[in-house]
């Protein structure tokens, strides 16, 4: 699967803990609690901090989304074997 903006799926993983909870802000203790296969904890947010996707938290040790993040979050991903072109023509 092609993640977009680069976005390992690590780091995908932590911008979707996000959306399943619907918070704008994750404390550092929750995002050292989610799980992912290939390892997680606070690097992947760090990284999406420093790719700007993420920023620090406005209370105590965490991290919150930044509007680059709202807008993949938002965005509908289009279903396996279709192309994004494909997806957005039908729509």
């Amino acid at each position: 699967m092609k993640l977009p903006h680069g976005l390992t799926p690590q780091e995908y993983r932590v911008l979707q803990e996000f959306r399943r909870t619907e918070k704008e802000e994750l404390t550092e203790e929750e995002i050292n609690g989610i799980k992912h296969p290939h390892g997680g904890g606070l690097e992947p947010a760090r990284a999406l901090a420093a790719k700007g996707f993420l920023a620090g938290a406005s209370e105590g040790a965490g991290f919150r989304l930044t509007d680059k993040a709202r807008t993949i979050l938002a965005a509908k991903p289009a279903p396996a074997g279709v192309d994004a072109e494909a997806a957005a023509e039908s729509a």
